[in-house]
């Protein structure tokens, strides 16, 4: 499970082992659990469960455990407890139910380091729930929700068009025209203004944000975050995580350059999006000291919601494209609806109801993507007992979205791609209570209205242009599926053609 990251290690193993045999000890002479702990493997001092877990494919691991131990059991990462929520109505009840509870969010090293309470993503009390409260209302503003964001989709689906087109269905990589287009939507409500996709800085900022994901997902991150006191050790082999560092500091280093150009042009009297409204409020409240409207927060927020609102939607449609091609019977029968429906008129939301194939394939998708499948973690706010099982404060808690989204009990085949999945008897478009890749309770995506817009507006002017399929020489059973993971689950790396159906 951990080879390839341990001989990364330093050699100078004398004082690490003296490091080692320290929190052994201390381990070995700490209080026990509660007598009512969650059930678990049983842990080793020091590794806890390591040798359970593969780090690679940390969510699969836990999945695997959930049918041993149940919905609601423990796992040690290091000498860290961790308490695991699997299947739907067990998360929906913790997130939901006990909101207030289940509702903190986990802060791990590399974040803490990075965000250091800023932001919007990885912060918790009151700086987290004034940012939220704004984010939320301007989202809504600027475009989440209203008729302006639909056509700035729209917009930008002509463009993300134009480029396609350039192909002239040869094979291409779908990574970069996708983010960029989605990427771009964010941009116009975060700045007010869209960027061309061949703007160097743009590309460097999309694909500095795919590789901070990447990075943040992976084995060596993750256990970076269970022994944080390898940094004093290991600093120059933890090379992730070096990366990481210098890619956030870009990332920060170009949200202020940005920034200070919609500053020196600021307009109180006619706000362009979410930026020139958090420096509106930032002046209104500049004679507050302790105002949470600084510039790391306006820094940290912009920069959640450009890696939030970009991977997300962005990773779902690469997805949705590529499981067009691998089955093509599907690609058939959402064009069929979208010829008799639209015919040649641009696609738009109010269509959405009298597509409910196209509707329940775009479901299926995102459940089949499962491209957050264990959340982001949360902690919980006090102690609580929870289905039985005391659960102290402070302890981290992962929601296994999977566990919901490939629930045997909920969906008749869970590892199949089916749209059927979505639909009743008669063909109509049904909602499953199971569903939920957008999380649920407090800490549920912020963007997600607007990310549901996202989805059914580039899926369907992109089906109703194109038709997608392998590289010559690659059949459908060739396309691979097996996701590349980090943060997020993505696509792994592959071609496909956009064949012109004009």
């Amino acid at each position: 499970m951990l080879e390839g990251l341990l001989p990364q290690m330093p050699p100078p193993l004398t004082l690490l082992g003296v490091v080692l045999v320290l929190v052994l000890l201390y381990l070995l002479s700490s209080t026990p659990g509660h007598g009512n702990d969650p059930p678990g493997p049983r842990p080793l001092p020091l590794l806890g469960n390591l040798l359970h877990l593969d780090l690679k494919w940390f969510h699969l691991s836990l999945s695997e455990l959930s049918k041993k131990y149940g919905s609601v059991f423990t796992v040690h990462l290091g000498p860290k407890k961790v308490v695991v929520l699997a299947g739907h109505k067990t998360i929906k009840q913790a997130l939901v139910n006990y909101a207030e509870e289940f509702g903190d969010r986990e802060v791990e090293p590399i974040f803490s380091e990075m965000v250091k309470g800023h932001g919007v993503l990885f912060s918790n009390g009151d700086s987290w729930k004034e940012m939220r409260r704004f984010s939320l209302t301007n989202l809504r503003d600027f475009g989440m929700g209203k008729r302006g964001s639909e056509e700035m989709i729209i917009e930008e689906s002509r463009h993300l068009i134009e480029v396609l087109e350039i192909f002239k269905g040869e094979p291409f990589d779908t990574t970069q025209p996708v983010n960029y287009s989605v990427s771009n939507i964010i941009c116009a409500i975060m700045y007010g203004s869209r960027f061309d996709y061949a703007d160097p800085a743009f590309q460097k900022m999309v694909d500095r944000n795919n590789d901070l994901i990447r990075l943040c997902g992976s084995a060596e991150i993750l256990l970076y975050n269970m022994f944080p006191w390898l940094r004093w050790f290991c600093g120059r082999w933890l090379v992730n995580r070096t990366q990481v560092f210098k890619d956030n500091d870009e990332n920060i280093e170009e949200i202020e350059r940005l920034v200070q150009g919609l500053k020196e042009t600021l307009n109180p009297q006619d706000l362009r999006g979410f930026v020139d409204s958090f420096l509106v409020r930032q002046q209104e409240e500049s004679d507050q000291p302790d105002s949470h409207f600084h510039n790391n927060n306006l820094n940290y927020t912009v920069g959640n919601l450009f890696a939030a609102g970009t991977d997300t939607t962005g990773t779902t449609l690469r997805w949705g494209l590529l499981l067009m091609a691998k089955y093509p019977h599907i690609q058939d029968q959402v064009q069929e609806e979208l010829s008799q429906v639209i015919g040649d008129r641009e696609p738009r939301m109010e269509y959405r109801k009298n597509l409910p194939y196209t509707d329940a394939v775009i479901h299926e998708i995102q459940r089949v993507a499962n491209i957050g499948p264990m959340s982001i973690p949360h902690t919980t706010s006090c102690d609580v007992t929870f289905q039985g099982y005391f659960i102290k404060k402070g302890t981290t808690v992962i929601p296994l979205l999977m566990s919901a989204l490939q629930d045997e009990e909920e969906w008749e085949t869970p590892h199949s791609f089916n749209p059927g999945h979505f639909l009743d008897e008669k063909g109509c478009f049904v909602k499953k209570d199971a569903f939920m890749p957008f999380s649920a309770g407090r800490r549920a995506c912020l963007g997600e209205s607007l990310a549901r817009m996202e989805l059914f507006l580039f899926f369907t002017f992109l089906l109703q242009r194109f038709r997608f399929t392998p590289p010559p020489g690659v059949s459908e059973d060739e396309l691979d599926l097996t996701p590349s993971v980090g943060f997020s689950l993505t696509p792994s790396t592959h071609q496909l053609c956009a064949v012109s159906r004009a």
